[in-house]
């Protein structure tokens, strides 16, 4: 039952990384189908990610109640509904139809993370959390390394034909029939959940109480919302610093999150020989460095330095939230995942405030924000190693 349970949720976060990174593709293409401005082109990301601000604690009440099965094959379940919800946003030519699109689909994701994350952490045991999580956070980072080969082949290609606004159309259909696919066959398997058992849950109040709990929330909000920020504006970045088209542009997105994938392999090794905080400390510092090179260079000497920003935030968020949770019992576990899980509305937040930044100081300035956030992510690792 182990080895069913891992490798239903190493299939679980694979889409849950293709779905998300699929963003960083619409991010340049409905900027050029409505032309709009940075701040605008954000608003993508920012409906995405807003759903985990207000649907995280409701959802994780929900599997409180439901088991993570259930609501792991709800999620799929209204992650497929928003897939199909573009088909009308592309007959009508409504912006706003495509944020809600994105934000029913968003939801749907939500409850994946809520329902995985602390199944993974105590599925075996505690002293290799940190590596299980960084395990198939790499899956996961696998469905982001490929996600924008396949939206430059057939969502941004049609920008050179003068922009197809059926493009997006077939690519989420099929996502929502793969994902309906999965939540029937989930609902078919038998998994043996070890952590569903009955334990007193701390409330809510005692929880955020609890320091590290809330640093840790403010760093997972730090971190996504960085990552996110990067990744977003990183095809008009290169075309602004190279002339680059889209569609030769969009690679280097893939190879962005490749470094994200590749880091969580490594970090599966690094976090066992090392203390997590101190892979946490040394990988933040390496990411500030990279974004300080990008900002004072020209050309490919830029692109490739913030490129690399992807491998070092690797192991961020598996640290980050095994730190922030340890010592919980199960039940409280379940609690700590939904508020974790409520900080991700970084990635709603970060990148809107850097498209802000961009219209009025230029793209390449503007990422001074996510030094910012990385620079309070090696303080959070500091904070733990003393703790």
């Amino acid at each position: 039952m182990y080895k069913k349970a891992i490798t239903a949720l190493s299939l679980l976060f694979f889409m849950m990384g293709f779905i998300t990174c699929l963003n960083d593709i619409l991010v340049p293409y409905l900027k050029a189908m409505f032309a709009l401005s940075y701040s605008q082109a954000a608003l993508v990301q920012f409906c995405f990610f807003a759903a985990y601000g207000l649907t995280s604690l409701p959802f994780s009440r929900l599997v409180e109640r439901m088991g993570y099965q259930k609501g792991m094959v709800i999620g799929f379940a209204l992650a497929a509904l928003g897939c199909l919800m573009f088909y009308p946003a592309v007959l009508l030519h409504t912006y706003a139809l495509f944020l809600a699109a994105l934000f029913v689909l968003a939801s749907g994701i939500v409850l994946l993370q809520v329902a995985a994350n602390p199944c993974v952490t105590v599925i075996g045991p505690a002293a290799s959390a940190s590596a299980r999580l960084t395990m198939v956070q790499a899956l996961n980072s696998l469905g982001t390394f490929l996600a924008p080969f396949f939206g430059a082949a057939f969502i941004l290609s049609t920008l050179s034909l003068a922009g197809d606004p059926q493009a997006v159309v077939y690519p989420y259909l099929c996502i929502a029939w793969a994902l309906i696919v999965i939540a029937i066959v989930l609902s078919k398997i038998e998994l043996a959940m070890p952590l569903e058992v009955s334990n007193v849950a701390e409330s809510w109040r005692s929880l955020l109480a609890q320091r590290g709990l809330t640093l840790g929330m403010l760093g997972i909000f730090s971190y996504v919302g960085a990552e996110v920020a990067i990744g977003s504006f990183l095809v008009n970045y290169i075309q602004e610093l190279t002339q680059l088209p889209e569609t030769q542009a969009a690679p280097m997105v893939a190879l962005y999150w490749g470094g994200a994938m590749l880091g969580r392999f490594i970090g599966m090794f690094s976090l066992k020989a090392f203390a997590p905080a101190k892979v946490l400390i040394t990988h933040a510092c390496l990411s500030i460095l990279c974004i300080v090179i990008s900002m004072q260079s020209t050309g490919m000497i830029a692109v490739y330095s913030l490129v690399l920003v992807g491998l070092f935030n690797s192991i961020m968020f598996p640290t980050i939230f095994t730190l922030a949770i340890k010592g919980l019992n199960a039940g409280s576990e379940k609690r700590a995942s939904g508020l974790l899980a409520t900080a991700i509305v970084g990635g709603a937040v970060l990148p809107l405030l850097t498209g802000m930044l961009a219209d009025h100081i230029g793209l390449q300035h503007a990422f001074i924000l996510p030094v910012l956030c990385y620079g309070y992510i090696a303080w959070l690792g500091i904070r733990y190693l003393k703790h």
